[in-house]
């Protein structure tokens, strides 16, 4: 059961619909790196469209009604939008859920040392990571500072043409004799993966004539003073990432693939909050979940564990005067949902951790995997094959391309995703997403076909899951 490559479906100006698609999608990633980037821009492009914040609705006692278009914001990292659908949202909703926090390095929050005439900083990494390959890189900041009077401070350094860049350095092939003996994941400690900031020192004296201890790190944080207003102390309350710097490319002498750094999960994200725009008034409201923390389990506030998501169906179905805690147990358990998560994609060079004819390949269109889990399926979800049979039927129907995958070989590790919590509602969800090489890498490849086909079928589903 090979499936076909979806590129030949797509020519002249059929091809230059998917090509014009994913130049939308290679300007978000590169400029969206961080969760609250991509936050506040789908925000920005909900409210473009005509979305309304649920949290106005509330406060003015607004009611809603079938093709209203609603959204919520999260802590600025975690966004649901909806298309209210001419049935009550007690039958259950369409529900497209990804994630857009991807594996990085985050600032400590007493991060800045200076050790033999440098400034360094110190970091902690976030999710998933192969640690060497954070080494050598041009590295960029993105994120926010908060001082103690509630100011926040929007930090992004090392993207625009005129920035510097930052970076890790590492060991000298002439001295690595012990390092190359090391395994992969102990080449280079996660206590190693500090930021090289700085190397001019001020003065030996200060206005006053003392002695200045720390003589490049007190430079450095004269520069964060003047450029930022930011103090030693405000580190305390950062939240600072650590991503590769420089855009997204065009890949390939075809120009067919994207590298970028965050495709998993933005490369879902897009073409899920994409499709939402293409809701006129649905029969079941549509609905597009953007969650945070997924690469460290779905925890904390802003994660898919929390009552965010639930709490907003409750007040959306209070806004269309139709609740109580009954219907709300009702509208969840009645949901559809596609998990709009990456797969593994197969890398010709690495065959063997990859089961062939169980794969996801590039350029095949949508994928789809059962279940997820590692080894014996721990942390899948395992999707109902009723389920699995009403998407084949909407794909098909709709000449959607799409595969289906596992995660590699049973015994070679695995993964999860936030299916498995929205399962927990008891609804009916299964992962779809895109196949991805380099998966955590700082520069990851997709296919661009794959992304328009992930648009189309999740629009698919969005007007046709019952």
């Amino acid at each position: 059961m090979e499936r076909k490559n979806a590129w030949p479906k797509y020519k002249d100006e059929k091809q230059k619909e998917v090509f014009d698609f994913c130049d939308g999608y290679r300007k978000f990633i590169s400029e969206c790196k961080t969760e609250r980037e991509c936050v506040t821009e789908f925000e920005r492009m909900a409210i473009e469209a005509g979305y309304q914040d649920l949290n106005e609705i509330i406060a003015k006692k607004q009611t809603v009604k079938a093709g209203d278009k609603v959204y919520a914001n999260n802590m600025g990292k975690m966004f649901a939008s909806f298309v209210v659908g001419s049935k009550s949202i007690e039958e259950g909703m369409n529900i497209l859920g990804a994630h857009v926090d991807s594996p990085r390095l985050d600032l400590k929050q007493n991060p800045l040392y200076e050790d033999s005439d440098m400034a360094l900083l110190d970091t902690h990494y976030y999710g998933g990571v192969k640690k060497y390959q954070w080494v050598t890189l041009p590295l960029a900041f993105h994120g926010v500072i908060v001082k103690k009077d509630g100011t926040l401070v929007n930090v992004n350094i090392g993207d625009k043409d005129d920035d510097p860049v930052f970076g890790i350095s590492d060991l000298l092939i002439h001295l690595s004799a012990d390092q190359m003996d090391k395994k992969a994941s102990k080449v280079i400690d996660g206590e190693s993966l500090d930021i090289l900031v700085g190397s001019i020192p001020v003065d030996e004296k200060d206005e006053e004539g003392k002695d200045v201890k720390d003589r490049v790190k007190t430079n450095i944080m004269n520069i964060l003073i003047a450029q930022y207003g930011i103090e030693e102390e405000d580190f305390l309350s950062a939240e600072i990432e650590v991503v590769p710097a420089g855009a997204a490319r065009d890949y390939g002498f075809d120009r067919s693939m994207i590298m970028g750094y965050g495709h998993d999960d933005r490369v879902c994200a897009y073409p899920s909050f994409m499709a939402m725009l293409e809701m006129g008034i649905p029969e079941r409201t549509s609905c597009c979940l953007i969650v945070d923390k997924e690469e460290i389990g779905s925890v904390g506030a802003t994660g898919m564990s929390s009552r965010f998501f639930e709490n907003t169906i409750a007040e959306l179905m209070n806004a269309t005067g139709d609740y109580n805690e009954l219907k709300l147990r009702r509208a969840l358990r009645n949901s559809k949902a596609l998990s709009s998560d990456v797969s593994a994609g197969f890398d010709p060079l690495f065959p063997a951790v990859m089961e062939k004819k169980n794969s996801a390949f590039l350029g095949r269109g949508l994928c789809i995997n059962k279940y997820t889990g590692s080894r014996g399926k721990s942390g899948s979800n395992d999707a109902n094959p009723e389920y699995m049979a009403q998407l084949r039927r909407i794909f098909d129907e709709n000449e959607v391309c799409f595969q289906t995958a596992e995660l590699g070989k049973v015994d070679q590790g695995g993964g999860g995703t936030i299916a498995y919590i929205l399962a927990e509602y008891d609804m009916d969800v299964i992962d779809s997403g895109i196949a991805v090489l380099n998966m955590h890498a700082p520069w990851e490849i997709i296919s661009k076909v794959d992304v328009y086909e992930a648009l189309r079928g999740y629009i698919a589903f969005l007007k046709l899951a019952k």
